[in-house]
């Protein structure tokens, strides 16, 4: 009998290509598209924001950024690098720009006096010199915006002039006048109620900084106010040649020319103006912190300071840690979880608290050392040298003595016990197996933590500051440096973070050398630790 299957009709065709293009898309997908959106709208910003400011270097690296991140992310060829990326960007940011910078700095006079550019050191200098023109009337004036752009709208003799910074004062017709002789409708312009300039402190600051010129002639002054309500005339004492590159006083017929080397405006007795501007020095600074009396016999100080406070902080509080872990690594001794946890409780606590407490406590009037220890005395902890430099080993001893007696149990306890037991058994005593067997395995797990120990120690700027700020200062040095100032506390005094003078320059150049310092003293030491190893 002939079969009877039935034929069932083929399915219609499926446009594979639009699945297939579809595929994959889901929250994943949109979750990616959104946090696209805010890296390229957060990208654009910086780079709109590089534009306004003309940081050539900042706008092309955005660009570029922007453009590898978008087409990684938006195609399949590069998914390791879709991972890898974040943590590049990260380190381009926050080390290599952050390195560079510094030495780039450290090539350049910037600090105080040496911040702006030439053309902003030229308006800075001219608006510091200025002086009310004798004779020069009060105006009744109004602060008027237009499209955002603060300007002064004044009246002279019943006529409304009004102008903003880069526009000079110019009649304004059919504008309105009160009973008090004031301006309250400016056509053109929208006048700004003095309510809201007294309540807006950010509004107060600009318009006591804004100058109107009085006409395009820069040498008839400007419209200056102190209490935007009133204006007067104000020219500046000095006038700028851009020809000649220099500053003239006409009160006084002092000339300052531009010199482009130190970026200052220099007179022929050797008088500058406050306001310099930025320039490249090449190694000056280098050779400043080296030639200059100001610095260098400081500096040295410091320097040699640093050193010794590293390397007896490393190795004091090694052997501290070392010697109470071998006594309580000991199964004899009773209790030892709890002396354990009693001798690291100085490492739970912040150090920079743990300072500003030993700093009450040394307080040479009323502190507990001198009161319990010396029946109130008045000995000086932190005012003397000596004293400061020794109490500052004693504290930070104190402070890190934990961190080693911890590592040292642990690097006991990890010791081969095949090698103790067998040394016993020829013969060795306690301290011969210490020397030619403990030691040396404790020093291969423990040398390059020491290494990094000797690294922290050196720039440790907390326990100095919180502690002594550096002090007592060295009378001989008009800089401020002090006698427990390490380099990195020396490099943040110079650099003027405290409202004194700012050397960027210097303190740039001063942690180059600190950085060069501990990387070479850190591969010398790897490189000897090595030797360990064959051991």
């Amino acid at each position: 009998m002939p079969s009877t299957a039935v034929e069932t009709p083929p399915a219609p065709a499926q446009d594979t290509s639009l699945a297939r293009r579809w595929q994959g898309l889901g929250w994943g997908f949109l979750g990616k598209l959104g946090l696209m959106m805010l890296v390229n709208a957060f990208g654009l910003a910086t780079i709109f924001s590089a534009l306004n400011a003309k940081a050539w270097g900042i706008l092309i690296a955005m660009v570029v950024l922007l453009v590898l991140a978008d087409i990684i992310y938006f195609t399949k060829r590069f998914v390791p690098l879709k991972y890898i990326f974040p943590g590049l960007v990260f380190l381009l940011v926050f080390q290599v720009f952050t390195m560079a910078y510094t030495g780039y700095v450290a090539f350049t006079n910037y600090g105080t006096g040496h911040n702006l550019t030439q053309q902003q050191a030229i308006d800075a200098n001219l608006i510091q010199n200025e002086k009310k023109v004798d004779g020069s009337p009060t105006y009744p004036l109004t602060i008027i915006r237009d499209r955002g752009e603060l300007g002064f709208a004044i009246v002279d003799d019943g006529v409304v002039k009004a102008g903003t910074a880069d526009v000079p004062l110019q009649e304004v017709p059919d504008a309105v006048v009160d009973g008090s002789g004031r301006a309250t409708k400016v056509p053109g312009f929208d006048v700004v109620p003095v309510s809201e300039v007294y309540s807006d402190q950010t509004l107060q600051k600009q318009v006591v900084v804004l100058r109107v010129p009085v006409s395009a002639d820069s040498t008839e002054g400007s419209i200056r106010t102190q209490d935007a309500v009133n204006g007067a005339v104000y020219r500046s004492v000095l006038v700028w040649s851009e020809e000649l590159q220099t500053m003239t006083n006409v009160d006084t017929g002092v000339v300052y020319v531009a010199d482009p080397n130190t970026g200052s405006f220099v007179a022929d007795d050797g008088t500058t103006l406050p306001v310099g501007w930025r320039v490249v020095v090449g190694f000056q600074n280098f050779t400043k912190a080296l030639t200059d009396p100001n610095y260098a016999v400081p500096l040295l100080k410091v320097t040699a300071w640093t050193f010794a406070f590293a390397i007896l902080t490393v190795l004091s509080s090694f052997f501290v840690g070392l010697i109470l872990a071998i006594i309580f690594n000991d199964d004899r001794i009773r209790g030892r979880k709890v002396w354990r946890t009693l001798f690291i409780l100085p490492y739970a606590f912040p150090a920079f608290m743990s300072a500003l407490l030993w700093k009450g406590m040394l307080n040479r009037q009323f502190g507990i050392i001198n009161e319990w220890f010396f029946h109130g005395a008045n000995i000086p902890w932190l005012q003397d040298p000596w004293l400061a430099r020794f109490s500052v080993l004693a504290v930070n001893l104190w402070l890190s003595y934990p961190y080693w007696f911890l590592v040292c149990t642990g690097a006991l306890q990890a010791l081969p016990k095949e090698t103790m037991e067998a040394s016993r058994i020829d013969g060795a005593g306690a301290s011969r197996q210490f020397r030619s067997i403990t030691l040396p395995l404790l020093l291969i797990s423990t040398a390059p933590l020491a290494i990094a120990s000797f690294a922290f120690n050196f720039n440790n700027f907390t326990i100095i500051w919180m502690l002594t700020e550096g002090g007592p200062a060295m009378p001989e040095s008009n800089t401020g440096l002090g006698y427990t100032d390490l380099l990195i506390s020396a490099i943040y005094r110079i650099s003027g973070v405290q409202g004194g003078k700012a050397d960027y320059g210097l303190a740039s150049a001063l942690s180059i050398l600190v950085f060069i310092v501990v990387g070479v003293v850190s591969a010398i030491a790897f490189r000897q630790t090595r030797k360990l190893e064959e051991f």
